[in-house]
């Protein structure tokens, strides 16, 4: 188990739900992996994610999905793609990625309270 933080460190993490508004093939990753353009409502907007999420998903199979992603870490590039948002999923028994999502909707941008 990881070492206790306070509830201030996990007020700093902004956790938001969006949904996936395109998803393609991402064949230049170094890892298998989809481009995600994620809706997460007015005051954040529009964001781009690459994620790991090729074994359990197509990209036909993730447009207008819910999904929540960490909006506050700074972008990062990978290959041709400046990420802004890390999206949220768990490996399952074999390492495959599982997104996070809520199980109802609720609108888009609202924070992991």
């Amino acid at each position: 188990m990881a070492e206790e933080i306070t509830y201030a460190d996990f007020e700093r993490v902004e956790i938001r739900v969006g949904t996936i508004v395109e998803a393609s093939p991402f064949p230049e990753a170094r890892k298998p992996a989809f481009k995600l353009l994620i809706d997460f409502g007015p005051e954040i907007g529009l964001k781009k994610s690459s994620a790991q999420i090729t074994v359990h998903y197509t990209p036909e199979s993730l447009v207008g999905r819910q999904v929540l992603g960490v909006v506050n870490f700074p972008p990062r590039q990978i290959g041709p793609v400046r990420s802004e948002v890390l999206t949220l999923g768990f490996e399952d028994e074999a390492g495959a990625i599982v997104l996070a999502a809520t199980d109802k909707p609720v609108p888009n941008g609202k924070k992991l309270m």
